[in-house]
């Protein structure tokens, strides 16, 4: 019996959810009955979801590519009107059947906020001439994105310790930051031979 994983994602608007599934075809439906719309993803915006679900990323950018012009002109309208920043954003994956139907409850994999969507159409050829599709690109953050800072400069011990806690809360206290500042009066030798 052959399975397949869909990669969903849903984005919590603050008066309704979109839904989106990595793929082309049909309208997905899932376990809850929930409706997917098929979009898909750039090959890039793949590896940057395998680097979040596996913690390496910390800005996740996902451009979704071959949408309709309809449908970038009402994400671009809605971004407008009502300011998508801070909205919930979640990736799951769904297994499904020979039949694409859902087997089981999706798994989550990502949860982080939106940042940023940024809309942009471009011209294809098709069987029926051009035809203009758009690109939404989102840019997502989460946790990880304590590990910069706009200005530049590094974590302080406090900031440190923080994101120890949130990264790994059974470790032990980091001591890392407030160890850094004895190494200044120490001196490397090398050897004398």
């Amino acid at each position: 019996m052959s399975y397949e994983l869909r990669i969903l994602c849903d984005i919590n608007l603050p008066d309704k959810v979109l839904r989106v599934w990595d793929g082309s075809g049909r309208t997905f439906v899932d376990g809850d009955g929930n409706l997917y719309r098929a979009a898909q993803f750039s090959e890039d915006a793949l590896q940057q979801i395998e680097a979040a679900i596996n913690g390496a990323s910390y800005t996740l950018s996902l451009s979704l590519i071959g949408l309709p012009q309809m449908a970038g002109d009402e994400i671009w309208e809605y971004d407008e009107t009502t300011p998508v920043s801070g909205a919930k954003f979640v990736i799951k994956i769904q297994e499904v059947d020979q039949f694409s139907q859902p087997l089981g409850a999706p798994e989550i994999v990502f949860t982080g906020m939106v940042d940023n969507m940024a809309v942009s159409d471009q011209a294809a050829e098709s069987d029926e001439g051009d035809v203009t599709q758009s690109i939404v690109t989102i840019e997502v953050v989460n946790r990880f994105t304590l590990r910069t800072i706009a200005n530049g400069s590094v974590l302080s011990d406090v900031d440190q310790r923080a994101r120890a806690k949130q990264l790994n809360p059974s470790a032990p206290d980091d001591k890392f930051c407030a160890r850094v500042p004895s190494l200044r009066d120490k001196t490397v030798r090398w050897p004398n031979w």
